[in-house]
Order: structure tokens, then sequence, then C-alpha cells
């Protein structure tokens, strides 16, 4: 609770102060972060090492810094959503590869639109919401609750819905899908600790294939996008080609291929912009890489 009414006294502030204030604001919680928040700044130094082994230690810290200072610039963009309208928003974002997001629409099976945790989606979601289709976001809940409901109520009034990225949440995606709608969602991680062992970055992770087993079953196509954060504090949407499934008759090498496409997109993102790529999680953990192994080699063998 304690943890709630220090964020809502942080919102209250930011929703008030001009934006350059409000990133000012961001800028200084982001300082006092990077030296305070000593484990999730050593699991995203590690992180970033395996995914920019070519850099130096100093060369990383650097980026690391520059990492907290985006990410709590997202936060304040998320904090000034209640007063947030679209006309003012639509122009702080530029988008390309929109031609990608046609053809997706095009099969007229909704449009998954995966990503990973980069970047800040609140301008890209709303402004799509509002423009092109329903946009839902599907996302591990916050904590504690009472956050979660704040951040939920707040993003339903520009037009975004909020899945939880829970079993029942995944119903709720299905059936969005199914009336054409966009869901959004990011993979690096495995929440759940439903995923299979894929290499990410040249080592052994588990990723959610969740994505993937959709796109087979469905024909929903997989967009990869990326939106990220420019000098100016604008935003650059970047659409790549979408990824329709086509099943072969092996399930669990159908969606071993599929997720593995989407993981080299994802590197191809993270390696462009890894000041954006707030990953403050270790991922290539190996008691849960050996599970997830494991289980890979049981469904292998049905």
């Amino acid at each position: 609770m304690i943890q709630y009414r220090a964020f809502l006294a942080m919102q209250w502030l930011a929703q008030r102060l001009p934006r350059r204030w409000a990133y000012a604001l961001a800028v200084v919680a982001a300082r006092i972060a990077f030296v305070s928040a000593r484990r999730a700044r050593g699991a995203l130094m590690e992180n970033l090492r395996i995914a920019l082994p070519e850099l130096g230690e100093r060369e990383l810290r650097r980026i690391a810094r520059q990492n907290f200072r985006n990410h709590s610039k997202a936060y304040a963009d998320l904090m000034r959503l209640p007063v947030a309208r679209i006309e003012d928003l639509r122009p702080l974002l530029k988008v390309e590869g929109v031609e990608y997001l046609d053809q997706a629409l095009a099969r007229r099976r909704g449009v998954l639109v995966v990503s990973a945790h980069m970047g800040s989606w609140e301008v890209a979601a709303a402004i799509w919401s509002a423009t092109v289709a329903p946009v839902s976001l599907f996302a591990e809940e916050l904590e504690p609750q009472e956050l979660y409901e704040w951040y939920r109520r707040t993003r339903a009034r520009l037009g975004i819905s909020v899945l939880p990225l829970t079993r029942a949440g995944l119903k709720q995606v299905l059936q969005a899908l199914e009336q054409g709608e966009m869901v959004v969602t990011a993979v690096d991680r495995d929440i759940l600790g439903t995923g299979i062992v894929v290499d990410f970055f040249g080592r052994q992770a588990r990723i959610p294939d969740g994505p993937a087993a959709i796109a087979l079953r469905r024909g929903t196509p997989l967009l990869p996008v990326t939106v990220y954060r420019l000098p100016d504090d604008t935003f650059q949407a970047v659409g790549y080609p979408p990824i329709f499934a086509e099943p072969t008759g092996h399930r669990v090498e159908d969606v071993r291929r599929i997720t593995c496409q989407l993981v080299r997109r994802l590197e191809e993102m993270i390696r462009e912009h890894p000041d954006q790529w707030h990953m403050p999680h270790r991922i290539w953990n190996q008691a849960a890489v050996a599970a997830g192994s494991a289980r890979a080699a049981s469904d292998g063998s049905d």
C-alpha cells in the first residue's frame, strides 16, 4: 500500500507538470535508482553483456545508465496518461513499415504484435486504437493490485485494453483476435514458465511459445514491432514483415521454428537499441532452462 501511495503522489505531480519537467523529474529518479537498485542494475548489466559481448564494461555501464533513464521516462509517460489526448500524442509518433501492418490486417484474423520489453508503448497503442483497430496489451500483472487496476483503468480511457498474463487472460486474447483486434505482447522473458528452450543471443533461454501456437492454430499473423524513444523525446515505431505461420503437420517442430523466427527479430531490435531494452531480470537461468529442455525432449518423444 505504501508503494501504491508513493506512486499516486508521483503520478499526481507528473501529470500536472509540463512534459519536459516531468521528464526532468524522471531523470533524477533514474539516477537514484541506478545507484540504489543494485539487484536490478546487476541483472540488466548481465543481460547486456550477453546481448553485446563485443562491448567493454565502461560502454555497457553507460548503456545501462541510459537504459534506466529511458525506462524512467516511460514511467513518466504512463503517469501522464490520465491527461493525455490522442490529438496531442499523434505528432509524437513516427511510423515505419505501415505496409506490414496492412498486410497483417488484410488476413482478417486479428494481429498479434510481438515485441520485447523496450521503449514506451503508450503513444503507439493509443493512436492505433483510435485510428486502426482496437488494441489490447497482454502483459504481466503489476503489484500491488491497486497499481494494476490504476494501470488498467487509465489505459482503458484511451481505448487500450489490458489483459492479464494468465490462462484466463489468454482466453481474452483469443476472443480479441477473433474480433479482429490487435494484441501486443512481449516475448523476451518467459514469465509463466511454460515456454520452450531456444537459442537467444547464443545461449539457451526459455521463451514463450504462445504466439507461435496461436499463429499455427488460428492463422493469426505475427507482426514484430519495436517502439523506441528518439533523442528529442518523440517516438519511432518500426514494423517488420509479418510472419504467416504455415503448419507442416509437425506441431512441436513448427512451434519451435516460428518461435526462433521471432527471437531472431527480437535480437535485431535489442542490438539496435540496447539502451531501450529494460530487462532487469535474469533470463538465462540454468535451472529453468534445464527444466524446459527436459519438457521439450518429452514433447518430442510423443
